[in-house]
């Protein structure tokens, strides 16, 4: 095989993976990759991210958060408040319902990830990453209806960029945080087999 062909073959074998991890996402959850289908409530914050061009999302980060401030510790707009106060920001964030909030659009860098580097060593994770906030804190566990649409997310996220690791904030950033809590993390990576996507 020459080089000519060789390339061709690469790419079709590469355009073939991800019109089948589409499939999958299509037959396991009837949801597509399109944020509607996946009924993605948008809910734009002001701040805690920086507009950017095109860039390359090859990193899913998974954070816990709660309303630290006092009253409701679930309370979406008190989160929020929180988030802007600290300048910080998700992508997605999924309350207890399962309902699952944009925050930033895919294409900005949303500051999430902080000091933090890929278990190889790779720094600069925000540019390169979408975060999802689960919320929960440090006694509760995510409930079903969380992992299910995690697991969704995640999926169709996959399906539309070129993901190569999934994390959690305590792995990029182990001497810092601890986050997502009570996460059974083996439990999401089985949840996701069934849509072709081993992490």
């Amino acid at each position: 095989m020459d080089v000519c062909s060789r390339y061709d073959f690469l790419m079709v074998e590469r355009r073939m993976k991800k019109v089948f991890l589409l499939l999958g996402v299509l037959m396991v959850s009837g949801l597509g990759a399109d944020p509607e289908a996946q009924n993605i409530v948008p809910k734009w914050v002001q701040s805690g991210f920086y507009a950017s061009g095109k860039r390359t999302i090859d990193v899913l980060v998974i954070h816990s958060t709660y309303n630290a401030s006092g009253g409701d510790k679930y309370n979406l707009s008190a989160i929020l408040k929180q988030f802007q106060r600290y300048r910080v920001a998700a992508h997605y964030l999924i309350d207890r319902q399962g309902t699952i909030f944009q925050l930033v659009r895919d294409s900005d860098i949303a500051k999430h990830a902080g000091r933090s580097a890929l278990p190889d060593g790779t720094g600069n994770i925000n540019s390169r990453s979408i975060g999802i906030e689960l919320m929960n804190d440090t006694t509760d566990q995510p409930t079903e209806l969380q992992y299910q649409a995690l697991t969704e997310l995640i999926a169709g996220l996959s399906a539309r960029y070129p993901i190569r690791h999934l994390v959690r904030h305590s792995d990029i950033a182990p001497h810092r945080k601890t986050d997502p809590w009570n996460t059974d993390w083996e439990g999401i990576r089985k949840r996701l087999i069934p849509y072709g996507l081993t992490f």
